[in-house]
């Protein structure tokens, strides 16, 4: 079957650790209900269901605050007002939006599994707050936890009739990476997010080249792939762009020599 392309491109965002500061409103979230999450390089670390139960010093009340299905309920509406009132999108991130949504050569929109009550209100809400209009996005999709993104990302391309080549998929996790290769589409990997710099290297198998490990340095990567004129991108320095200690990404980058 023949397709005949638009002459567009496609930019797909996650929300949670790669456009949405997800760690920050949970740790808010904890810390109302007597519990704490630990820092960023520890939880990035952590896996399954000990991501959100923290580690040695965390986990006995962590665990009281979740075992019943009551509490595990009022948690959740907790993390649903914190996103709403007070979750805040990454620095640089909420104005590149706005300039790739502005574009005609553009289309692009928000894929999540975000787990707060109603989470595309939500998500729209907290945008809105930070000044991104949700009617600028081309589109606005929830994944269910349990099910793929591969579906998802090849639904929207497809019905936007954008070519493999020019599409994008900006995410910070495991699933991200191989929904956005099992469609063709190019990956841009954040290690600021759910995932760390080693992780994403050695667990998940991403190249360097792909890991942007500040939202600034995503920002960059980005609008300089598309094309699009951008005076606080191009001022980045790559060598400074690191969130992390610099012993962290050696030890990562050795362990791939």
């Amino acid at each position: 079957m023949t397709v005949k392309y638009e002459a567009q491109y496609l930019v797909i965002l996650d929300a949670d650790g790669t456009t949405v500061n997800a760690f920050d409103a949970i740790g808010r979230t904890f810390a109302r209900h007597n519990m704490d999450l630990g820092d960023l390089v520890r939880f990035q670390q952590r896996r399954k269901i000990f991501k959100y139960l923290g580690g040695l010093k965390e986990f006995p009340a962590n665990l009281r605050h979740q075992i019943t299905k009551q509490k595990r309920k009022a948690l959740i509406r907790t993390l649903t007002e914190v996103y709403r009132e007070e979750g805040e999108l990454y620095p640089a991130i909420g104005d590149m939006i706005g300039k790739l949504a502005a574009s005609p050569l553009v289309r692009i929109g928000v894929v999540s599994r975000n787990i707060t009550h109603e989470p595309l209100v939500t998500l729209q809400r907290l945008f809105q707050r930070n000044g991104v209009d949700p009617d600028g996005f081309d589109f606005f999709l929830h994944i269910p936890l349990k099910q793929e993104k591969t579906s998802g990302f090849r639904g929207i391309r497809e019905s936007f009739r954008i070519n493999p080549a020019r599409s994008f998929v900006c995410g910070d996790e495991k699933q991200d990476f191989a929904a956005s290769l099992a469609t063709g589409m190019h990956p841009f990997m954040a290690s600021y997010g759910f995932e760390s710099l080693d992780r994403l290297i050695n667990r998940i198998g991403v190249p360097p080249e792909l890991i942007s490990n500040t939202p600034l340095q995503l920002r960059q990567r980005l609008m300089h792939a598309l094309g699009v004129d951008d005076e606080l991108a191009q001022s980045v320095d790559e060598s400074d762009a690191c969130a992390f200690p610099q012993p962290v990404v050696e030890a990562a980058l050795r362990r791939v020599e």
